[in-house]
């Protein structure tokens, strides 16, 4: 038999799911946001550091060295932070779907 209070207590266990979930995904994106500042801020430090250093330079060779120097550093940090922030999204992602696994669970226990 249908009752009203279990229609309530659905209906209020969906509302904390997805309360719970986009408060998830907000300290997802903020932590997402957060990466992509720290990375923007060492990339302009790195930058400044560089022309400070080609500035000093004498010789066109200590030059390229500094320039080569400079690119394979930059490229390492480009990597490694492109793959912690794609870990952030996958992060953000598997957090954002939670709810709807729990649910079809329900609807479907041999998925489980």
């Amino acid at each position: 038999m249908f009752k009203v209070e279990d229609f309530q207590n659905y209906g209020k266990e969906h509302f904390e799911q997805v309360v719970a979930s986009a408060t998830s995904v907000q300290h997802g994106l903020q932590a997402i946001a957060s990466a992509y500042g720290d990375f923007t801020k060492k990339s302009f430090e790195d930058t400044k550091s560089f022309v400070e250093k080609l500035s000093g330079v004498k010789s066109l060779d200590k030059a390229v060295e500094a320039q080569t120097e400079f690119a394979r550093s930059s490229y390492e940090t480009f990597v490694a932070e492109s793959q912690k922030i794609a870990g952030l999204y996958s992060d953000l992602a598997k957090t954002a779907f939670k709810p709807v696994e729990t649910i079809v669970a329900k609807f479907n226990p041999t998925a489980q």
